[in-house]
């Protein structure tokens, strides 16, 4: 059987929950309420496990804070003997507008710290990553609180409606494969 695991990136903790930063957790909290499935905790991580059109499909959410998150991936994907190329991190990323998604199956890190540690972990930088963007409006040396900050209230509505295309996204990378869903959500302009 297709196994896949989902991984939201963000960090554990009331003071990050719907921070920019977060967006991976919020992401597939998304996935996991649509699949009509729960998280428990378990070894690194918050799991939640479902089944689509035969394929097992794991999301973790990473309890080992955004710079360790590697440890978690590294864990579930030997547990579960997961493919590399059956593996989704999902993340923020500051280089992309808010009104953009880039899925890829493979990448630089762009100085992400989460990325840093799966590349690490992993020993590769070959595994599909899905970039949310969340915009670089921010002073400059203020990345960190920005990254770290809840969304403005006029972000909002277009944060949620990204989401819900993200959870497309993750069905269609599950059930087509990346490059059906590179060719249909890369060049997308989300709007309200």
């Amino acid at each position: 059987m297709n196994k896949y695991l989902i991984v939201g990136l963000g960090n554990p903790g009331a003071e990050y929950e719907h921070t920019r930063h977060n967006i991976g957790f919020d992401t597939v909290d998304a996935f996991v309420n649509k699949q009509a499935i729960s998280f428990h905790v378990d070894r690194l991580a918050e799991v939640a496990e479902c089944k689509i059109k035969g394929r097992q499909v794991i999301c973790i959410k990473p309890s080992t804070y955004m710079n360790l998150s590697g440890r978690a991936v590294k864990y579930w994907q030997d547990k579960e003997h997961i493919a590399i190329e059956n593996t989704l991190v999902i993340l923020d990323e500051v280089a992309l507008p808010l009104d953009k998604l880039r899925v890829r199956p493979s990448g630089s890190n762009g100085g992400h710290n989460g990325l840093k540690s799966i590349e690490a972990s992993l020993a590769t930088e070959n595994y599909p990553r899905l970039r949310f963007g969340v915009g670089n409006n921010y002073p400059k040396g203020m990345q960190v609180e920005y990254v770290l900050g809840k969304w403005n209230r006029d972000e909002l509505p277009l944060v949620q409606k990204k989401i819900g295309v993200c959870t497309d996204l993750i069905e269609i990378y599950i059930l087509q494969g990346i490059a059906t869903a590179m060719n249909q959500f890369n060049k997308l302009s989300i709007t309200l």
